[in-house]
């Protein structure tokens, strides 16, 4: 096992990008010389990010790849970052995702080209810091740091609506990580340290957890997003150009629902019982809400993201149901639907680029002028929906499984997630695809061969998490059944205190 492999990883393309800010300036060869660079950055982070996977050990507990240095070692602050099976798998997905966004960003930016991979370069290193954080305060930091290009990449090259999108965007996240900021004030103020493995052990009262856990729902329900803390996400994930709605809707959303799992399912284990029937409700509006309102979309880009919004409700439930079942199919569906959503925007993007509209409207027969693409998005459509075979039917299928644990109507309910999103998203194939044919249709071309490379991963990797689920999560649940294993006695220790008291009393 080699130390220093996951600080390489994550500081690899920092470097890139500021190689590329340095050499890029200039005229356009220097632009594409700017984007070459970008992408053979991210594609040796993911040579890199593979060869963590090989090293890692599943079955060994705690951390591996561990690293730990002083910062403010006098207030119990410390760089400390590391990995266990779950953050592995969001570190996997980012390093996919992120080359893919920048091979897809030839055709879809135009303008400033060099800022915008380095722009994605420097997401890139947010994210992986993000997901190997074992330190409450680096946590923040680089969960902070996202902000920054995320708002720049919907602002500055997004649509008409970019600005006031990426406005929305940056006062809803920031706003929402002050309740973060003020939990973990008053967790170093409990404990004397922001170190996560310390805090897991620094026995907060069930009082104290309450309020915690309810911050931290603030903060992380915002990037989820959670209902009613969705109102950025139709404009950001729309507006934005496609590279960047796929990292915002494939892996920075995944930001929150991590964060929940982390700093709340697992941290918080009274609370999160009493919260649990709020958050499986709110699951549940957010699925059902979604689901109609991208029924009466009319712009592609705006179906996929309220379709997104779906999904992650259902990714909200299955992490509350706070049963191993249930948090493992969280997990997958996270990783199922970064990919899968991906996908859809790369596929809604080669024929907005080429019809210059995103209204559905006006497209119709696109399936005769670009074949290919119509087969492709159709195996993404199908594993939007749920589809058997593909990795969105597993995840969605364990969540269930979590869900009729706690109540049959929570399962049915969310499991109407499949059913109305089939409904939507066939019509959209059905209306784009196969309607009648518009003007629109004498400019559409299949796809390229570049834009084939960009797809066809997604394509083997949807298919191959249907397939063969276990590649995935034997990564992550010995840690999911440790943890639940953990937090159930110390659940039940909390109630046998409580009964003693009142007897006592």
């Amino acid at each position: 096992m080699y130390p220093t492999l996951l600080s390489l990883i994550t500081y690899l393309p920092l470097a890139g990008a500021a190689l590329a800010f340095i050499l890029g300036r200039g005229s356009i060869e220097q632009e594409r010389t700017a984007r070459w660079l970008a992408l053979w950055t991210s594609l040796v982070v993911l040579a890199l990010s593979a060869v963590l996977w090989v090293q890692f050990d599943p079955t060994q507990p705690g951390l591996q790849f561990e690293t730990r240095l002083g910062w403010l070692s006098d207030y119990g602050i410390s760089y400390h970052t590391g990995l266990d099976g779950i953050s592995l798998v969001f570190i996997l997905l980012t390093a996919f995702v992120t080359p893919l966004a920048i091979a897809a960003s030839w055709r879809t930016v135009q303008t400033q080209a060099r800022t915008f991979a380095v722009t994605m370069l420097m997401l890139e290193t947010a994210l992986f810091g993000l997901f190997s954080a074992q330190d409450l305060v680096l946590f923040y930091v680089f969960y902070e740091a996202t902000l920054i290009p995320a708002s720049l990449m919907i602002g500055v090259w997004g649509g008409a609506r970019r600005v006031w999108a990426s406005l929305q965007f940056f006062l809803f996240t920031f706003g929402g990580s002050l309740f973060m900021l003020i939990g973990l004030i008053a967790m170093w103020l409990h404990a004397g340290t922001t170190d996560i493995e310390g805090l897991m052990q620094a026995g907060f009262s069930p009082l104290m957890q309450g309020w915690l856990l309810f911050a931290f729902i603030l903060a992380f329900g915002v990037k989820l997003p959670l209902f009613p803390l969705h109102a950025w996400l139709p404009d950001a994930y729309s507006e934005a150009p496609a590279p960047a709605s796929a990292m915002l809707s494939g892996v920075l959303s995944k930001t929150g629902a991590y964060g929940l799992l982390r700093f709340g399912v697992l941290m918080f284990p009274d609370a999160v019982h009493a919260f649990a029937p709020y958050v499986l409700a709110l699951g549940v509006v957010a699925i059902i809400y979604a689901a109609f309102v991208a029924f009466a979309q009319t712009d592609m880009k705006r179906v996929i993201a309220y379709s997104s919004f779906s999904h992650m409700g259902m990714i909200a439930v299955g992490l509350f149901t706070l049963t191993a079942e249930g948090i493992d199919g969280a997990i997958f569906q996270m990783l199922s639907h970064g990919v899968v959503i991906a996908a859809l925007f790369f596929c809604v993007s080669a024929v907005a680029w080429r019809a210059e509209t995103q209204q559905i409207s006006a497209l119709g027969g696109v399936a005769r002028q670009m074949p290919v693409l119509a087969l492709l998005a159709m195996l993404f459509t199908m594993a939007n929906i749920g589809l058997p075979g593909t990795g969105s039917f597993v995840g969605e299928l364990l969540v269930l499984m979590g869900a009729i644990h706690v109540s049959f109507w929570v399962a049915l309910l969310a499991g109407a997630t499949m059913i109305m999103g089939a409904v939507y998203m066939l019509v959209l194939y059905k209306n784009v695809l196969f309607g009648s044919v518009k003007g629109t249709a004498s400019l559409l071309r299949d796809l390229t061969g570049a834009e084939i490379a960009v797809l066809a991963p997604l394509a083997i990797v949807t298919l191959w998490m249907g397939i063969h689920p276990g590649t995935f999560t034997r990564l992550f649940d010995p840690v999911v059944m440790q943890a639940m294993h953990a937090n159930t006695h110390a659940f039940a220790a909390a109630n046998s205190q409580a009964i003693l008291h009142l007897a006592a009393r």
